[in-house]
């Protein structure tokens, strides 16, 4: 049990006792995303996380928005080399050459896809026949780490031009942004109480 804003609650143990993660899991983990610009940002920051702890990248959220423009697709990806070089100077964000540069051309490959589907929500929730695919694990060792949704999703971006985007961090952005709802059995949000 954790407790936040006085409430006592049952969560999902990987958000532990950080009031950031807390709040995190309480109001977006697993709640369906739709909004372009926000699935943008996730899709950026889930590629940041790789290698990392979520909580670094939360606790860097802040930076990364002021940094890549308000996560801005049209904006990141105009950005030049010379500016990519000085965000690479940023101690609010992560430091990875690699991975700042994919900002970019995430966010080319990102507004193709808006061009050619409308949206990028459209495109991205097709993966899941267009509404959450809700799990009902018991525990988190039940929860996996790649679906076959997940490695479709991946090799789809991948072929556009997308980086940062293997199957395991493609499965962390679907839980991030709703497409899956992984919350174990004995999370409160299971029950939406």
């Amino acid at each position: 049990m954790t407790r936040l804003d006085g409430q006592e609650r049952t969560r999902c143990g990987w958000c532990g006792t950080d009031p950031l993660y807390i709040a995190y899991h309480d109001d977006a983990w697993g709640v369906p995303a739709h909004d372009d610009r926000h699935l943008f940002e996730m899709l950026i920051l889930e590629g940041a996380q790789a290698g990392l702890s979520w909580i670094t990248i939360l606790r860097k959220r802040e930076a990364y928005r002021k940094a890549f423009l308000g996560f801005d697709p049209i904006r990141v990806a105009a950005l030049t080399d010379r500016d990519l070089e000085t965000m690479l100077q940023n101690p609010g964000i992560v430091r990875n050459r690699l991975k700042v540069y994919s900002a970019r051309d995430n966010a080319r490959a990102f507004l193709e896809v808006q061009r050619e589907c409308g949206s990028f929500d459209a495109y991205l929730w097709s993966f899941v026949g267009g509404s959450p695919k809700v799990n009902h694990p018991k525990s988190l060792a039940e929860v996996p780490a790649v679906t076959p949704e997940a490695e479709a999703l991946s090799k789809a971006l991948k072929k556009r031009g997308f980086r940062f985007v293997g199957p395991t961090i493609m499965y962390a952005f679907m839980q991030a942004v709703g497409m899956v709802d992984d919350h174990v059995a004995t999370c409160w949000k299971r029950h939406g109480t």
